[in-house]
């Protein structure tokens, strides 16, 4: 498996895998995953964009974006979507996606990373519910944090406007 920078030649691919990968997703809902990776890249907000690589087939995608946050901190990114191919979740491609866009992040000087998923999974990668920091609109147990440094800011988390794309 490879993991490497996304390219132009690639979007097509991530736009299947990414709609691939959250058809019949357990938390169901609008699929609109893919309509965001589209609307972050045309905003040019696409931070960091990764692929995995099997075999030259894409199998799985990871985008980070940047978040504002209300007490004016700068430098924090959000995680998501992430996305493998049904056929090759359970395998260790997100770990590895999500590794090594945390890498490249820290790499960034990024202060830290967000994202709204399950808990007990993106605990193993180090993210933790804050109480300082709060995403509107959602149950705050889903709203995870990873500080790269020992300030953590506080306040109202914003994602980019791009998360409200539905086409």
């Amino acid at each position: 498996m490879i993991i490497r920078k996304e390219k132009p030649a690639d979007i097509e691919a991530i736009t299947s895998v990414t709609v691939e990968a959250f058809t019949n997703h357990p938390t169901g809902g609008e699929l609109t995953e893919h309509f965001i990776i589209l609307a972050l890249r045309a905003a040019d907000a696409l931070a960091i964009s990764l692929v995995a690589e099997i075999d030259g087939e894409i199998v799985g995608h990871i985008a980070f974006s940047p978040v504002t946050i209300a007490d004016g901190t700068e430098g924090w990114y959000g995680l998501g979507p992430v996305s493998v191919l049904p056929e090759y979740q359970k395998q260790g491609i997100g770990k590895a996606l999500i590794n090594e866009g945390l890498s490249k992040l820290r790499e960034m000087d990024a202060g830290g990373c967000a994202l709204v998923g399950e808990p007990e999974y993106y605990k193993r990668f180090g993210f933790r519910n804050n109480p300082g920091l709060i995403y509107e609109g959602i149950n705050q147990a889903y709203f995870l944090v990873f500080p790269f440094t020992d300030t953590v800011p506080e306040g109202i988390v914003t994602f980019h406007e791009g998360f409200l794309a539905i086409e």
